[in-house]
């Protein structure tokens, strides 16, 4: 190290003096002086650092404590939080997916907050299954024989594979060789699994020929994936699922469906119609369908197997299902979920009330937001139509006719520094943009966050005062 380094680093404020800074005493008493020192050096660290490779050419004690500051400012913020989903997309998987309706809710904080039966048979006094809980209320809904659930559709396929399709020859169609957000590739799983992929087909073409042609003693399993927002259209084909369930009653083989989003009620009636329900696929001679529980489902993040009686028994033999279970609390927001559908109440799931929002209702919101807006600041604001988005892979080509409250930004802030405006927010608020003005789509806006929004937005302009309150 040269002597100019050596001499620029005597310049580094000693951690004693840090530490005895008189802003650090919030810090220390709700992190501990040891977790405060922590975050100090990290930064005379990279402060060390940038100086040796020649990035800065002197130390700054200033910058050194309040890059601290900031850093400790953030750590103490909860990390998981509230954000307001202006964006229109309803499964929004960045933002958490499906909400939880109230009732849910109630139910999870009753298996959370004492001691439940989650593995214990109440009538037998002996070991019970947590499945149990679930099982009976997905035979109902679905139509299949048996069920069980894991803690995502990404472990449900990979569970599924490994424990039916391991050592053998997995057929697939090309087409369906899809890469899922976060890295979940279809090929990749299949690896994993043990299972050895079979591609037929090409990407736009898949007869059922190729499935046979693609036949050998070695093959144990057709599988058949949900294509999640990849779509081929125009000069396609692919082979129904009810000629694959044939072939595969014929050939002794299993025929496997990863439906992804989960549909288990017919969306047609509010315009959305392509996606296929488990209750369909089942009927159609599928063996073995895993679909996710909180996308369409409406439910929290749980994958789901249903289907014949005999493969879900040799499914929960499987020794990879235990580091895959769901946990007491997965289970009572699914379980509450799952009555919803039975007690045909799906209007308490917020994910399916949102898809089914009449026009003229999301119309009379947007107003009534656009108007509270305008008497509480400065700001333009109007009730706009909008293209909004079911999200989570599901019906990617069919948008939802909507309605949002157009904002102009005010003069010399652009719609851009407004978003992040927006996302930095003591309640943050995630909107869209359109031609240089920000849009709140209010179909994915929950009772209370038009509020919210205004509060934001009159910080922004610094009007203060009463509003109207949401209606």
């Amino acid at each position: 190290m040269r002597d100019e380094i050596r001499s620029i680093l005597r310049d580094l404020p000693s951690m004693d003096e840090l530490l005895q800074k008189p802003w650090t005493d919030r810090f220390q008493e709700v992190f501990g002086r040891e977790a405060v020192r922590s975050t100090f050096a990290d930064v005379i660290g990279e402060v060390r650092s940038d100086l040796i490779k020649g990035r800065i050419s002197s130390i700054d004690p200033g910058h050194i404590e309040s890059e601290a500051m900031s850093r400790l400012e953030k750590y103490s913020r909860k990390s998981l939080r509230r954000v307001i989903n202006a964006t229109g997309v309803v499964v929004h998987t960045n933002l958490g997916r499906s909400c939880l309706g109230t009732g849910v809710l109630e139910r999870v904080m009753e298996a959370s907050g004492c001691y439940s039966n989650l593995e214990y048979d109440l009538e037998e006094g002996v070991r019970g299954h947590r499945n149990s809980h679930v099982e009976w209320l997905l035979t109902r809904i679905t139509g299949a024989d048996s069920a069980l659930v894991v803690n995502n559709n990404a472990g449900a396929v990979l569970l599924c594979l490994a424990a039916l399709g391991r050592g053998k020859e997995v057929i697939v169609s090309r087409g369906e060789l899809v890469e899922i957000g976060g890295s979940f590739r279809i090929p990749d799983i299949m690896e994993f699994s043990g299972a050895l992929m079979r591609e037929v087909g090409t990407t736009n073409r898949t007869h059922l020929s190729d499935y046979l042609k693609a036949l050998t003693p070695a093959t144990g399993m057709i599988l058949k994936v949900h294509p999640s927002n990849f779509r081929v259209v125009g000069f396609q084909a692919e082979v129904a699922r009810e000629e694959l369930a044939y072939l595969a009653r014929e050939k002794d083989l299993i025929f496997m469906e990863d439906l992804g989003s989960g549909v288990v009620v017919d969306l047609a009636e509010w315009g959305l119609k392509g996606e296929p329900t488990v209750r369909q696929c089942i009927e159609s001679g599928v063996d073995i369908v895993t679909f996710s529980g909180d996308k369409l489902l409406g439910g929290p993040q749980i994958g789901v197997v249903v289907g014949r009686s005999h493969l879900l028994d040799r499914i929960r033999q499987f020794p990879l299902l235990r580091a895959l279970r769901v946990d007491k609390m997965t289970l009572a927001a699914f379980e509450a979920t799952l009555r919803l559908y039975l007690g045909k109440k799906v209007d308490e799931i917020p994910t399916l009330r949102m898809l089914s929002q009449p026009l003229k209702e999301l119309e009379r919101k947007a107003r009534n937001l656009a108007s509270g807006i305008r008497r509480s600041t400065d700001l333009q604001a109007k009730a706009v139509a909008t293209l909004d988005a079911v999200g989570g892979g599901a019906f990617p080509a069919t948008g939802l006719n909507g309605f949002g409250v157009e904002v102009e930004p005010p003069e010399g802030v652009t719609d851009g520094s407004l978003l992040e405006f927006l996302r930095k927010a003591p309640v943050p608020v995630v909107a869209s943009a359109r031609e240089g003005k920000v849009i709140f789509h209010v179909r994915t806006m929950l009772e209370g966050d038009g509020k919210d929004v205004i509060e934001v937005l009159k910080t922004l302009t610094g009007r203060k005062g009463s509003h109207d309150r949401e209606k």
